[in-house]
């Protein structure tokens, strides 16, 4: 099979959100971006870590958690960044849809959450533990999941750059109360984003190699 580009519109409860779903050949499994509040499917380090797993023959889901309308009044009202039970409902009706779809419904699917959009894929990841086989948090807040974390079945992976020390604690915090298989790397000499010279790298590095295990 040769590889697919697809620009979807997905249901979700009484809105459409918008997707670039990219399948390469002898594709994999998928992973499905869940980007943190002010991102989008656009953001250059996702699409940069997307490239990397086509590369590794994972297919790739990014899409906007927000409609145009919301992601404007967001700007001026922050209204729905951390609405992180939104964020979880946007994802489960995503992942649903890809669960029943002729081009993905035999791949298994894996979550790459950063920042609050790793909380919202930890909590859509507890309530469909049969979909989700894996879950990938870069400079996440997995804190913001609450009382799913013990509840996650999928193996999850927590990427924190050494740098970004209060978000480190907030992710020992949430490592304590996951009950799954797991691992929390720090990545050294890195910041919050990852922008240091080399470090997105080694996110997609050990992302991929997460993903590959688990999904391939």
């Amino acid at each position: 099979m040769t590889h697919t580009q697809m620009e979807l519109k997905i249901p979700v409860g009484s809105v459409e959100v918008e997707g670039t779903l990219y399948l390469p050949s002898g594709v994999r499994g998928v992973v499905v971006f869940v980007h943190g509040s002010g991102s989008s499917r656009f953001s250059p380090r996702n699409q940069y870590v997307a490239k990397i797993f086509n590369k590794a023959a994972l297919g790739t889901l990014l899409f906007d958690l927000l409609t145009a309308e919301e992601e404007e009044e967001d700007e001026l009202t922050a209204h729905y960044r951390f609405n992180i039970d939104l964020l979880a409902e946007r994802l489960v009706g995503v992942t649903k849809w890809l669960r029943t779809d002729s081009s993905t419904r035999n791949l298994k699917l894996g979550f790459f959450g950063a920042s609050t959009g790793a909380a919202a894929a930890l909590i859509a990841a507890a309530q469909l533990p049969e979909a989700v086989a894996a879950v990938v948090s870069r400079g996440g807040r997995p804190d913001l999941a609450g009382k799913y974390l013990e509840q996650v079945k999928a193996p999850t992976l927590l990427l924190v750059g050494g740098w970004d020390e209060q978000v480190i604690e907030l992710n020992k915090q949430a490592q304590s109360q996951m009950h799954n298989q797991n691992r929390l790397v720090i990545i050294p000499a890195a910041t919050h984003l990852f922008e240091e010279p080399g470090k997105l790298e080694e996110v997609a590095h050990h992302s991929t190699e997460w993903f590959v295990r688990f999904l391939g």
